[in-house]
């Protein structure tokens, strides 16, 4: 047996009280090493390179040799260990030619009736000047979404805007032509919104109900901080609105939990205050945060130091997270979920989300873009629902961050769980959606670490909690 070594970039140690956790990159699972596994781990975390007169030196006696030999064996085929062959890190760079669409964005109308000063969204107008998108625009987005993914079992139907609730009669018709579609197909169509609140109805909310919504609510917390930013046309706060709004959602509404989004802004850290507002004083089944860190208006864009208080806070908060799910308790805390998620389930990502392969959006004309972030910006479109999708362009851009070769994510710990960031954080903080997103890479790492930790701890003391909270969740929203 020649000299062994450690495939560093495949593996990482987190320590979870006395127990020793094995991250392992390439499938995002975690081992606990015990006995002979652990100390083969301290042996070459020493060493660097180990023989096997170092291996008799330190085991004989104590194990048998074929426990040792066969733990080594394991740990080469997770290229953990290699005995001095290349060990592929990455997958090969491969050619894209399908786009396995299950996930289709519409954006119903440019036009809103609000004027958060920090909204991305470039062609952002009044509801009465807004563009709005046609029914016949609708039909096609769909069709060409079953084009392009005949025969899946689940699709999920987005309406975006501007604010959605002002283009009620399009969502009103694409529900019903959907819903006599997909049946016909013997095929589950689910449709969610995004939307302000302020626009609701009981009736709408009944409608909502009738055809089983995912809702999610824009809302940023007590009333200083949500009307600091979420404003009027005419400059006037909206927190007494949505909040009276949200009340009565909350009282009606009972097909789906209500989950709400944060957008926290510079001046905007206090998730802990906003988390107990939202969940436990109003009732938001899940609080999910959204941090502001490469906006095009930069005076918006939380710093370096106010990102380290907002991680050290939903740190703080996942620690809620982890008592609440010792005790069987669900804690809606939306980012520990989805981390959760992500780790129970062993997801190993490619790509950062589903954008350009499994979900599209399409503008209001009937442009194809990749994700509802990027209708109205300057990113050239990847075809329209009349000629289809422009593949080799759409199938270019996905391989360019495909190929982690020459990036930071490379070797990166946590490449399979961001996988380089989002595309539009790329997009307005380098001008290049193609590139990662690199300005908080150590932040995300540490809270993947503190997410290690949470999750062993309730893996170890009550299981049940993921069969119970966890799997149910993407079946829910």
């Amino acid at each position: 047996m020649g000299a062994l070594s450690l495939v560093k970039p495949n593996m990482h140690l987190v320590d979870v009280e006395t127990r020793k956790m094995l991250f392992h990159v390439p499938t995002s699972s975690l081992f606990e090493l015990e006995g002979v596994s652990r100390e083969l781990i301290e042996l070459f975390n020493d060493q660097g390179q180990v023989t096997a007169s170092m291996l008799q030196d330190r085991f004989q006696g104590r194990y048998q040799p074929a426990d040792v030999m066969e733990t080594i064996e394991e740990l080469k085929s997770l290229k953990v260990i290699s005995d001095g062959n290349p060990v592929q890190i990455n997958h090969e760079p491969e050619a894209v030619k399908s786009f396995p669409l299950t996930t289709i964005v519409l954006n119903t109308n440019t036009g809103c009736n609000l004027s958060c000063t920090y909204c991305y969204k470039e062609d952002l107008t009044t509801p009465s000047q807004g563009n709005k998108m046609s029914y016949d625009t609708a039909i096609k987005s769909i069709e060409m979404l079953l084009e392009e993914s005949p025969d899946q079992r689940q699709y999920n139907v987005v309406f975006f805007g501007g604010e959605p609730l002002t283009n009620m009669p399009l969502i009103r018709d694409v529900v019903a032509w959907c819903e006599q579609r997909f049946s016909e197909l013997e095929s589950e169509v689910s449709f969610t919104m995004t939307t302000n609140a302020t626009m609701l109805t009981e009736q709408l909310v009944d409608w909502f109900n009738d055809h089983r919504f995912g809702l999610t609510i824009s809302m940023d917390g007590p009333k200083a901080m949500h009307d600091k930013n979420r404003i009027t046309v005419g400059g006037q706060g909206t927190y007494d609105v949505v909040k009276q709004k949200v009340g009565m959602l909350l009282n009606r509404y009972s097909s789906r939990p209500v989950g709400c989004r944060v957008t926290l802004t510079h001046g905007i850290t206090d998730v802990e205050a906003i988390f107990d507002h939202l969940h436990h004083d109003l009732g938001f089944a899940e609080v999910g945060f959204g941090p502001v860190t490469s906006g095009d208006i930069s005076s918006f864009n939380l710093t370096g130091d106010e990102m380290v208080t907002v991680f050290e806070g939903m740190k703080r908060l996942g620690r809620q997270y982890l008592e609440a799910a010792l005790e069987h308790r669900n804690f809606g805390f939306g980012n520990m979920h989805q981390l959760m998620t992500d780790l129970h389930e062993g997801n190993k990502k490619r790509l950062p989300c589903g954008a350009g392969v499994a979900l599209l959006a399409v503008d209001t004309k009937g442009g194809i873009n990749l994700c509802h972030r990027f209708t109205g910006s300057d990113l050239p479109t990847f075809g329209d629902v009349d000629n289809g999708i422009n593949k080799p362009e759409l199938a270019n851009f996905v391989e360019q961050r495909l190929d982690r070769s020459n990036t930071g994510c490379e070797t990166c710990r946590i490449r399979n769980i961001c996988s380089g960031g989002c595309y539009h954080e790329s997009y307005a903080k380098y001008g290049d959606a193609t590139t990662p997103s690199y300005h908080y890479c150590d932040l995300l790492r540490d809270w993947v670490d503190f997410g290690v930790e949470v999750y062993t701890r309730i893996m170890l003391e009550n299981p049940a909690f993921f069969d119970t909270y966890v799997s149910p969740r993407r079946n829910s929203r």
